[in-house]
């Protein structure tokens, strides 16, 4: 499999564009910027976020790692907040929804705040797009979101539709809205990279698995970031992108991380699944192949030109599922190493 960051979809460019991005301070949001900063020269990149203490310690850190001026701003205001929403995208172009409630048992747990973020900050964010007559808007979706069984899976269910219909809702209007989903970003806040990494750095006597049996979709910040800026560039509409990437054996990210140390069994998570699925068979009726992604279609009516043009993309097999424990492309030993250094050099 050709690794995501040689992926190229076309001469998309970010120059000259204005582009907002939610939840902007996060690891995502942190990567998403520099790569802009350095690939392209926008006219400006608005963070849209919450916590005005990452909001500073984002702007340090991008002020003593680029020459000024800067084309950066920061809004503080939440997804929550469709007045905020609408004033931080007067003169937007292009919009990368990131913002989200991302842990599984804090949304089990607080499932109303869960929902007043990713449903109805969906929401907000579709229709502030529209009040500004903004041209292109990708949202950051998960493999949680694909047959969900926990609260964060189905509020971001639910959001993905939200923005596939937002293209029928936008009527006349030159607006596109689409989806980009994959699976766990290796080495991002909240993932379990960093818990096995600090507990070595604690010295730790043993690793705690959830289930031995557990598998998941594994993709680099970086990666991420590639595949959302090439998928701007392809979008039509409606559709949601999904990566071809690896799976990994959580067993085997904890004995690469920790080797030597033993594995303690602790049991699956409120919530939590033995592996996830990035497209069900339900969903294969509607998606094409392409050599390095799928393309799940929309069948609402305002779908009108196929991501099938004879060349490069394919219809896949009606009892297709694409899920972790399935997948033909797996990380262990020496391709995971090597995947767990790049991520750490970011």
């Amino acid at each position: 499999m050709q690794p995501l960051t040689d992926l190229n979809f076309g001469n998309f460019s970010l120059d000259g564009r204005s582009v907002l991005i939610t939840g902007g301070t996060g690891s995502f949001g942190n990567a998403f910027v520099r790569t802009v900063l350095e690939r392209y020269k926008p006219a400006r990149i608005v963070i849209f976020s919450r916590d005005e203490a990452k909001q500073y310690d984002m702007e340090i850190a991008l002020k003593s790692r680029y020459a000024a001026p800067l084309p950066v701003r920061f809004f503080i205001g939440d997804v929550r907040d469709q007045d905020r929403l609408e004033s931080a995208m007067r003169g937007i172009d292009t919009v990368v929804h990131a913002a989200a409630l991302k842990h599984v048992p804090a949304a089990e747990y607080n499932p109303f705040e869960c929902i007043k973020t990713n449903v109805h900050g969906a929401e907000n964010v579709v229709r502030a797009a529209l009040a500004n007559d903004v041209q292109q808007v990708v949202a950051l979706s998960t493999d949680k979101a694909e047959s969900p069984i926990n609260l964060y899976g189905a509020s971001k269910l639910a959001s993905d539709k939200i923005f596939v219909a937002a293209n029928n809702v936008a009527g006349t209007k030159n607006i596109r809205f689409s989806v980009v989903r994959y699976g766990n970003v290796l080495g991002s806040r909240g993932s379990v990279l960093p818990l096995f990494q600090s507990l070595v750095k604690k010295r730790a006597t043993e690793i705690p698995i959830t289930d031995a049996r557990m598998t998941r979709f594994f993709i680099t910040l970086q990666q991420g970031v590639n595949f959302v800026i090439s998928c701007l560039g392809l979008m039509k509409g409606g559709e949601i992108f999904v990566p071809k990437i690896p799976s990994i054996r959580i067993t085997d990210l904890a004995s690469s991380v920790a080797p030597g140390v033993p594995h303690k069994i602790i049991g699956i998570r409120p919530g939590e699944k033995l592996h996830e699925t990035l497209i069900s068979s339900d969903n294969a009726r509607n998606t094409v192949e392409y050599p390095q992604f799928f393309v799940i279609e929309p069948t609402l009516a305002f779908w009108q030109v196929s991501h099938i043009d004879g060349k490069d993309a394919k219809p896949v097999p009606q009892d297709f599922v694409y899920s972790s424990d399935s997948n033909p492309e797996w990380l262990d030993g020496a391709a995971l190493s090597s995947l767990l250094a790049t991520a750490a050099e970011k």
